[in-house]
């Protein structure tokens, strides 16, 4: 060993038996010292049980160098599983899974860094995953989100979908062919997203966000090809679920995934088992509706063409019927008719012009008989005197002058008085 060597390490065992000794400008610590003293404190922390989620795994000379992730925060740490370890641990670990792991942190004095040296791993418990997943499904199923009524229904033929899904994977392609093929027309606004790890539900969500805030985007599609149930995990996640129930276009949840349904596809307004399975059932097929279309006028011809025939057998009998045979018989029983009616009216006013001569008749008789005419043609005269009709010797004193009213015309006279038993006897008129 150097001298330098020697006098670098006696001066750290020297720091190291005074740890309350401080640092100043003056008295700078040596690296070492510093190096020592957080090897020391690393080294008194011991080993701790973790727990993350992979996101980065790599294998180099039997050695696996990876990193762990926070399950909620913003947090990462850089591990290294020996090739002695990692035969002990499960062979089927990878990127994306959520493990529970032991680790000793390791502070390395001459490279000054840290490593985090793994000892065991594990995959997290499936139970305690569902049974936080359950909790949460309960909750939302409590609030409603889960609730028929609030589904939206599907239009029946959208011009524009909505697509979140991964870039270049088999979903989307599933997706865009099948839909392409049953409506050639169909347009499609793709957003690409993770779909697994941890950044997964953050861009799915965002996709979302974005697709229903496009006016011309009638329907959204969140597509998946499927997978083991960690790598769903993410098509669970709370805020996920919660974008996808706010969201105000029709969603359908094409995960692909049939034994572990994630809670995206309760919150959705349809599930469907399969990408493709999802664009058959957002898009119709034009052969098929063209055939319905087909059929439908067929049913509306054959029943047009029932009512037409049906309605010309019916004037065919109505025409037949003797009723109608000849149009003249209208006419003719009309003229019957007011011939007859004629008739009676004339009958009928002659009876009563009869009637009222007969009547008329017999007021000129009665008329005739009241008259003072009638008497007056008998012989007899009225006298009018000086104060008016004579009735009676009062009225027409001797030398009164008269005017005498015969049935033809009139006299003067002149009254001579009352008439002596011989004139009356003689017939004089009493005038």
């Amino acid at each position: 060993m150097s001298l330098t060597g020697l006098s670098l390490g006696s001066a750290l065992r020297r720091e190291l038996s005074v740890p309350d000794a401080l640092p100043t400008a003056e008295t700078p610590w040596p690296v070492a010292i510093l190096a020592g003293k957080l090897r020391d404190y690393i080294d008194r922390l011991g080993s701790v049980w973790v727990e993350g989620e992979i996101t980065q795994w790599g294998v180099s000379g039997g050695n696996v160098y990876g990193k762990l992730k926070d399950l909620e925060a913003e947090a990462t740490i850089s591990f290294t599983i020996w090739s002695s370890t990692r035969a002990k641990i499960p062979a089927d670990l990878k990127q994306g899974d959520r493990v529970v792991a032991l680790i000793k942190p390791n502070y390395w004095f001459k490279g000054g860094t840290l490593t985090m040296q793994v000892y065991d791993m594990r995959h997290v418990g499936l139970g305690d995953l569902l049974e936080r997943l359950e909790r949460l499904r309960t909750q939302l199923r409590q609030e409603g989100l889960f609730e028929a009524s609030r589904k939206k229904v599907l239009p029946f033929l959208p011009h524009c979908i909505g697509l979140v899904t991964g870039k270049d994977s088999d979903a989307e392609k599933d997706v865009l062919r099948n839909a392409q093929l049953r409506w050639p027309a169909v347009r499609f606004r793709v957003r690409h997203a993770a779909v697994q790890g941890d950044r997964a539900a953050g861009d799915v969500a965002a996709g979302i966000r974005e697709l229903d805030l496009d006016p011309e985007v009638d329907v959204i599609i969140v597509a998946r090809g499927g997978g083991d149930f960690q790598n769903l995990l993410p098509f669970s996640d709370e805020a996920l679920v919660r974008t996808a129930a706010a969201c105000s276009t029709p969603l359908v949840s094409a995960i692909g995934h049939e034994n572990d349904r994630p809670l995206l596809d309760d919150v959705a307004d349809l599930r469907a088992s399969t990408p493709t399975d999802a664009a058959k059932r957002v898009v119709p097929d034009v052969a098929e509706e063209l055939l319905r279309v087909q059929q439908a006028s067929t049913r509306m011809s054959v029943r047009v063409t029932a009512l037409l025939n049906h309605e010309v057998d019916r004037i065919a009998q109505l025409r037949s019927r003797p009723v109608l045979s000849s149009h003249g018989w209208i006419v003719e029983s009309r003229a019957e008719e007011l011939t007859r009616y004629v008739a009676r009216g004339a009958e009928l006013m002659e009876r009563c012009v009869e009637r009222a001569e007969n009547a008329t008749r017999e007021l000129v008789v009665r008329l005739r008989a009241l008259s003072p005419q009638s008497t007056l043609d008998r012989g007899y005269a009225i006298a009018h005197g000086p104060n008016g009709l004579v009735r009676g010797p009062d009225d027409a004193p001797e030398g009164s002058a008269l005017v005498l009213t015969l049935a033809e015309g009139r006299l003067g006279a002149r009254s001579t008085g009352i008439p002596s038993p011989e004139q009356a006897d003689a017939g004089l008129s009493p005038a």
